[in-house]
C-alpha cells in the first residue's frame, strides 16, 4: 500500500490533565530551587475570566480567530494550570506553557504599537466625562467607553497587530500553547486591568495627565460662552408669568 507524505499513520493523543499538572508542579519546584520566580496563571472555577476586561479580551480574540479547535484546547490547558509563567510587558507577553514533555514550551506574543491617531481618540473619549477616567483607573469599566475599546478605532488589537511564536513542534500557526497564553492574558486583566495599557504601550500616568489637561483647556476655551441652561429674564417671564 502506498504511503502519503502527509499521512504517517501516527496519531497523537492529548496529554492527560494529571500529566500536565504533574509536569507543571515539577517545573515550579525546579525553578524555585534555582531561585527563579515564575508567575503562573491560576484559574479558580470553570470560568477563565470574570471581569469585563478579561471577558472583552477573550471575546475579541474569539471574534477574530479562525482556530476553533486550537482555542478549545488552549482553554483546557490554561484551566489545568499548564501556563506556569506569564509576564506582560510593553508590547509583548513572555510565557511558558507545560506540555507532554518535562521542559515547558516558550511562547512570545507581540502586539504592534498603538498609533498616535488611536491614542488621541482614546484621550478624547475619556475626556468627555472625567468620572469615566476615574472609574477606568480604578479597574471599573464605564459602559460609555465600550466603543473606545471595541470600536473600529478601539484599543483592542486586531489580528494583524498580533504575532506569536512557540517553541513546540506543532506546525499550526496558532498552537494550543499560544491559545492558552492568549486566554491567560485575559485572566491577568481580571486581576489587574491596568496591565492592558502596559501591553498596548500606553503610559497610564501620561495618558491621565494629557486627558485632564485637554479637558481643562476645553473648559477654559468655553468659559465665556453663555450656557443654554441659564435662565434669562425673558425665560422667567415665560415660565412663571412674572411681569
Amino acid at each position: 500500500m502506498s504511503r502519503s507524505y502527509w499521512n504517517t499513520g501516527e496519531s497523537y493523543s492529548q496529554p492527560k490533565t494529571a500529566q500536565l499538572q504533574n509536569n507543571a508542579k515539577q517545573t515550579m519546584q525546579k525553578e524555585k530551587s534555582k531561585g527563579r520566580v515564575l508567575e503562573p496563571v491560576v484559574i479558580q472555577g470553570r470560568s477563565i475570566v470574570k471581569s469585563w476586561w478579561g471577558q472583552a479580551w477573550c471575546e475579541n480574540l474569539e471574534r477574530y480567530a479562525d482556530y476553533e479547535s486550537r482555542l478549545e484546547r488552549g482553554k483546557r490547558y490554561v484551566r489545568t494550570g499548564a501556563v506556569v509563567d506569564l509576564k506582560i510587558q510593553k508590547g509583548k507577553v513572555l510565557a511558558r506553557v507545560q506540555g507532554r514533555r518535562k521542559t515547558p514550551y516558550k511562547i512570545e506574543v507581540r502586539i504592534s504599537p498603538l498609533s498616535e491617531e488611536r491614542c488621541q481618540y482614546a484621550i478624547a473619549q475619556c475626556g468627555r466625562k472625567i468620572e469615566n477616567l476615574e472609574r477606568l483607573m480604578k479597574g471599573d469599566f464605564p459602559e460609555d467607553l465600550k466603543e473606545m475599546f471595541l470600536g473600529r478605532q478601539g484599543l483592542f488589537p486586531e489580528p494583524r497587530e498580533i504575532s506569536f511564536s512557540c517553541s513546540c513542534p506543532d506546525w499550526a500557526l496558532m498552537c494550543k500553547h499560544v491559545a492558552a497564553v492568549l486566554y491567560g492574558i485575559g485572566a491577568r486583566f481580571d486581576d489587574n486591568p491596568l496591565l492592558f495599557f502596559e501591553l498596548r504601550g500606553i503610559d497610564v500616568e501620561r495618558f491621565v495627565d494629557i486627558t485632564l489637561a485637554n479637558r481643562v483647556e476645553s473648559m477654559l476655551a468655553n468659559a465665556d460662552t453663555p450656557s443654554k441652561r441659564i435662565i434669562t429674564d425673558e425665560s422667567w417671564e415665560r415660565l412663571f408669568g412674572v411681569l
